[in-house]
């Protein structure tokens, strides 16, 4: 049996040096079949995966050698985070690797939105020249609303702040006397005040059941009917048949999102034929750079779990307790 299995497709130097250092099976599609993952998993000391591999009780339960699942990214709502400690295995993921690539996908979703880029490239090619169509705004001088003020938040704020926006955050657990806050000039206000008062609302929270669909009919009817909506975070936040009538009504200007409630979504979801919505298909994390600290993040820290060291970006513990 190996003693890893990566059930995702999760390639780059590192994993590729793994491979060569350790007995590895790469089963790029397995996350799809859980019954095959949860017999694959019996013996195999190391988990890695992305976002599409569902991590259950019931697989837990089935891996009986399991030292260690290492999320190659930094959500973990696909893994059952509290069966996973009770058997006492570590959980890791990598926060920080690709923070920046996400808050720079969130500004340039903004600016795109602001000047009607994506529609614009259309009618071009399409053979129109119209300017006076096409005429934006600009970033400058206008509110920035940060929902979840955590580090990728804070990434984006500092570099709206570059543009001359002005920036306002809600997180129930940043203290308002944070230092990242202060350094910001950032207003930390209710999500009421938020919604009314930003020019641009950008979502970075994680999915919880407190945060499922949060973005719902009631907080898009209390946002200006000029603003603009970006989620980065997780596709379930939003309630995306209460966005599509939103932007349909012409309750708010415009939306971008990088994720999805299913994903890859319904072909025949309402928001493919809106215009005033950019749609990307989970990008935000892939770029090269971020993709290189995250693969070798979860290698690293793999092989320290099974040589017997701690790992370094972990969730619950830092060494197996099983």
């Amino acid at each position: 049996m190996p003693e890893i299995l990566v059930t995702e497709n999760i390639t780059g130097d590192a994993m590729d040096q793994l491979r060569k250092k350790m007995d590895v099976s790469f089963e790029p599609e397995l996350w799809s079949d859980p019954d095959k993952l949860r017999e694959a998993i019996k013996k195999v000391k190391a988990l890695i995966v992305r976002n599409q591999t569902q991590v259950t009780d019931d697989i837990i339960s089935a891996a009986d050698e399991l030292q260690i699942i290492a999320r190659a990214g930094a959500g973990l709502d696909n893994i059952d985070t509290k069966a996973a400690s009770n058997a006492g295995i570590v959980v890791s993921s990598t926060p920080q690797a690709n923070s920046v690539s996400v808050a720079e996908l969130a500004i340039g979703l903004m600016i795109s939105l602001a000047r009607q880029i994506p529609a614009a490239d259309w009618d071009t090619r399409a053979g129109g020249w119209n300017r006076q169509v096409f005429t934006g705004g600009e970033l400058s001088g206008k509110t920035l609303g940060v929902v979840g003020f955590g580090r990728i938040g804070a990434l984006t704020a500092t570099r709206a702040k570059v543009f001359g926006m002005n920036v306002i955050a809600h997180d129930d657990y940043v203290d308002p006397a944070a230092a990242h806050v202060k350094e910001l000039d950032a207003s930390m206000v209710s999500l009421d005040e938020l919604l009314a008062e930003a020019d641009f609302i950008t979502c970075h929270v994680p999915l919880t059941e407190g945060t499922r669909e949060m973005f719902n009919a009631e907080l898009f009817g209390k946002m200006k009917a000029s603003a603009f909506f970006i989620n980065t975070s997780r596709g379930e936040v939003v309630d995306e048949n209460a966005l599509a009538r939103a932007l349909q009504n012409d309750q708010i200007g415009g939306a971008a999102l990088d994720v999805r409630q299913v994903e890859p979504p319904d072909a025949a979801s309402p928001l493919n034929g809106l215009t005033n919505v950019i749609l990307t298909p989970h990008i935000a994390a892939f770029t090269k750079e971020a993709q290189t600290r995250v693969v070798d993040a979860v290698c690293r820290d793999v092989q320290a779990v099974l040589k017997g060291n701690p790992a370094i970006d972990f969730f619950n513990f830092a060494e197996p307790q099983r």
